[in-house]
Parts: C-alpha cells; structure tokens; sequence
C-alpha cells in the first residue's frame, strides 16, 4: 500500500532555497530555511562549544514535543551554534515530505530536528555533516517521517533525503546530493531526488541499502541506473505539486528562463505533465536581497497568484486561512500555498564565504515571523548565544512580551493581514529601510573586524557580537514604533490623514483633523454586488 503522509496540507510546511557559490552574485554559498507550522513559538537555538571528557552522555529531547528520549555519548568536540549555522559556516536546513508511512520508525531515539541540532555541533563541513547525520540515524534510530535536509558550508551546497525502514529497524535509505556551484536548488515538502549516479562518490553519497530496500519491499524491481527515490518511496501526487513544488517552480521561475513549460506539473492537474530539474542555472547572479525576496514571494504575477478573488477578503491579502483544504456540499477544495506565509514561526537567509575567516564570513540574516513581514537582521555565526529578542526569558507560545521578537512581529503582521492593501506599504517602507541600512553598513562592518581580527580573533568575536545585537535591539524598537503608528494611523478602519510619514495633520486649533473613510476598495465594491444584486440598493427618491 502506497500510504503518503500529507505533510503539503495538514502537517509542517517548510521552504528551502540553495544557492551555490558561483550562482551567487560575490561568491557566497547561500540557503534559506522557512520553519512553518500553525501556533508553534519559535527562539532562537544556541550552544556554545566545549570539550567533553570520554563517558559523558547527552539528554535527548525530542525537537517538537520536548518528550525525553534518552541519552548519547557526547562527542569529545562540540562547535558553538547559533540558530542553523555553527563556528565553521556550516548551515543545516529541512523541510517534511511525509513519504510512505509504513517506512517511520517510532522506536528511534533521534528526529530530524535534533539531528540538526547534533549535526551543527559536530560538524566543520557539509561532507562531515552529512556523514554525522546518517550516522547518527543508523546507529540510534530515525523518529521521523521523510525529510529533505539542505547542508551547506562557505565551499559546497547539498541537498539530502533521508527515511527510515520501518518500526524498529534502526535503518534508514537516504541520498544526498552536490548541488552545482553555478545552479540554484529548492525544495518545500516534496521529495524532489529522482535519479543518480552511484559511481559519482565526488558528488553523490547514499546508503547502502537505498535501493536494495526498495526492492525488498517490491517498490523497485528495474536497473539500479533507472531507481528514482521519489518515485519508489515519496511519489508527488496533487498535493505534493501544487502545495509544495509550486514553491519551488515559483523560486526557479523568478530567476530561471523556460520555466512556463513546468506550469503543468507545477499545477498539479495534468498527471503526464514534464517533471522539474532539481536544480537550474540562474540568468542572473543572486544576492542575499534577491534570495531575501524570494522568501517573501505570494506567486506574484503568475498563475498561482493570489490576487483578485474574494479569498483575500476586503483588503486583497495574499494569504489565506488555513487548513489548505476545505470541503464545500461534499467536494474537496484547496487554497494557494505560496512561500511566504502567516504560520511562519521563523526565517532565515545564511551567507557562508569562503575567503573569509569564519567569524566573519558566516551571516544568518534572520526574522521571527512572516518573512513577507519581517526585516532581517545580521546575527554573526560567532556568536555564542542569541540576542534576547530571540530568545526571551518569560515569553512562550501563551505569554505575550513586548521584548520578543515573535510576539512583537506577530502583533504587527496580524494587523496588516487582514488590511493589507491598505496597510503593508507602510511596514514594507519600515522593513525595507531596515535591510536596507544592514546591506549598506555590511562592508563597513566586516573591514573593521577584519582589522579587529588580525589583532585578536576573540575581538572581532566581541565586536561582531555586539553589532548583531544591536541591530536586533535596533529592528525591535523600530517595530513597536511601527504598531503604535499603525494603530494611530489605521485605526477603525479609517486613515488618519498625514503630511508626511508620522506627521499627522492638525487643525489650527491643535486637534487631529478629521480621518478618512475610504471604504470598500472598487474592485470589492463589484465583488459584493456580484453575490448580493440589489440587497443593498438605495431605492430611487
């Protein structure tokens, strides 16, 4: 029976995109990572690094339910870790496929998530990381359904899928793959790995077992040059495509020529539609701003685009309600489900360079929320513990505070959804000047720790430190300024009048002049007519 969880509609829904080295505009490696799902808080992870005396264990807690699972050696060698990026650049991603169910193992002692977590403190490449992933699984069990990983360091960009062998096997198949350094990569939700060269060790790692296992179960039964590892253990059916390989044509089509001939299989409706490549070259060099928007796309100006429905409501939002499947008089329907999206509990652009020292070279430009809504903010690959804003003491998934960058950017973005024609080019304007000023003080910066660095690598440690901090301070204060004006500007669905941005107008006698009633948009006013005829016809005097 060919079961397939359905990750794409009901369950985790994350977003990754690669690019590698000489696909990028200054030669960085960069991957990004969108971590989805509906009311879970996200903070900011941290460890810091240490040395372990031989005998000592480490606690395994469960990444998403924190249920205690058992304990491991620790290995001799831990590297500090900040978010998804430890000391040595080494960046790690994911995102859920689901795949056949009767392939999860429920007795193994590692998920994905803490295997990320493990993987960053062990690891000083993305070939080490990849070797400590799977080695990690087989030895100790693998307690999650199927999952894409990006692995990434300052010299290589790869992509890996991993499943395990059913209850109680304690194996796994798994293939990972070297992502071209003149090619960009993606993947969200969908097992995307097709075919493969065994005899490639250069480019190309898997398990032993990775078509040997197909065959046993009576998955696979061709030549081993012909096995697909989607095809035989997470095939892509509607969901798959239009949920979650929409995304990633999305990605490809802003920067890839040709790309309109995939619109079938993106679709998801025509079932003998051309497959996409896993990877293409880019017709333009990308930079940490491109990739940035790229994570704030809605499938704008393509035939997934949200616009010009009622289901963005009155304001025209390119979002919708969630679960993405709903049922109406007995027929299944579906909403859009682009990369940029309201559950987004945090996000990140990584920015790993090779021809700098690793302190220095490692960025992960990072948000908590929405990256549609959100400014992302420098944080240093050496720093050794989070800015507090990303992980406050008090603040939870039930507990509210005005110094998380969650919450506050939670509050903010709730506001603009639902008006968000009317509102979003104001924070737009706010988020913008932020990255902005980032981008513009990046050289600045980096050549006053590369000085700092020559006296003592442990100073520019500090002062890249200190500036990360400072900039998410920085994007804190200027986002509760921006709720406040929201909230003045906005507020009962009026507009209060302005002459220029914040300068409210007053009459000569000091009071705010009276605000604006714009009302229904036009668009909406034809939209209401449309379902509702005369009803609200004034009659004739």
């Amino acid at each position: 029976m060919f079961l397939l969880l359905s990750i794409a509609i009901y369950g985790l829904a994350c977003t990754n995109l690669i690019v590698g080295k000489k696909a990028s505009a200054d030669g960085s490696v960069m991957c990004t990572y969108s971590c989805d799902d509906y009311g879970m808080f996200i903070k900011m992870q941290s460890f810091t690094a240490g040395k372990h005396a031989k005998g000592e264990m480490r606690k395994i807690v469960h990444w998403e339910t924190g249920k205690y699972m058992g304990e491991i050696p620790e290995a001799p060698e831990t590297y500090n870790v900040i978010g998804n990026i430890n000391e040595w650049q080494v960046t790690i991603g994911e995102t859920t496929f689901g795949g056949r169910e009767e392939m999860c193992d429920t007795t193994g002692l590692l998920d994905y998530g803490t295997m990320i977590g493990l993987a960053l403190q062990r690891s000083r490449t993305a070939r080490e990381a990849i070797k400590v992933l799977t080695s990690l699984a087989e030895t100790y069990g693998y307690n999650s359904e199927g999952e894409t990983f990006t692995i990434c360091d300052p010299n290589e960009a790869w992509i890996m899928e991993m499943m395990g062998c059913g209850i109680g096997s304690k194996q796994c198949v798994w293939v990972a793959l070297r992502v071209p350094d003149e090619c960009i990569c993606a993947h969200a939700n969908q097992s995307r790995i097709t075919t493969f060269n065994m005899k490639d060790k250069e480019n190309v790692m898997c398990s032993k077992n990775v078509i040997s296992y197909a065959r046993k179960m009576g998955w696979f039964n061709g030549k081993d040059a012909d096995f697909s590892f989607n095809a035989a253990y997470a095939a892509p059916d509607f969901s798959g495509r239009r949920a979650c390989e929409a995304r990633v044509w999305s990605f490809f089509n802003m920067f890839g020529d040709g790309m309109d001939k995939y619109i079938d299989y993106a679709a998801g409706i025509k079932k003998d539609a051309e497959p996409m490549p896993l990877w293409i070259v880019p017709n333009k060099k990308l930079t940490v701003a491109d990739v940035e928007r790229a994570m704030r796309d809605h499938y704008e100006g393509t035939p997934f685009a949200l616009d010009g429905d009622i289901g963005g409501g009155i304001w025209d939002m390119p979002y919708r309600p969630t679960p993405l499947r709903f049922t109406v008089d007995g027929k299944n329907y579906f909403n859009e489900r682009p990369i940029s999206t309201q559950q987004t509990g945090s996000v990140y652009v990584s920015q790993m360079r090779s021809w700098l020292p690793n302190e220095i070279g490692g960025v992960l430009w990072y948000g908590n929320d929405d990256g549609n809504m959100v400014a992302f903010t420098p944080v240093y690959c050496c720093v050794d513990a989070a800015p507090k804003c990303y992980d406050t003491p008090g603040a939870d998934g039930t507990h509210f505070s005005m110094d998380n960058a969650f919450w506050v950017c939670n509050w903010v973005s709730n506001m603009v959804y639902p008006r968000y024609s009317q509102m979003f080019d104001d924070l737009k304007y706010v988020r913008d000047s932020l990255d902005n000023s980032y981008f513009a003080s990046q050289k600045a910066v980096e050549e006053k720790a590369m000085t700092l660095y020559k006296e003592s690598p442990s100073k520019a440690k500090e002062y890249l430190k200190k500036y990360s901090y400072e900039k998410a301070d920085e994007m804190m204060d200027v986002w509760r300024e921006l709720a406040t004006y929201l909230i003045v500007k906005y507020n009962d669905m009026t507009i209060r009048p302005e002459h220029n941005r914040g300068n409210f107008k007053m009459t000569e006698e000091g009071l705010p002049v009276r605000v604006q009633r714009p009302g229904f948009p036009e668009n909406y006013k034809k939209k209401l007519l449309e379902t509702t005829g005369d009803k609200f016809a004034i009659p004739a005097e």
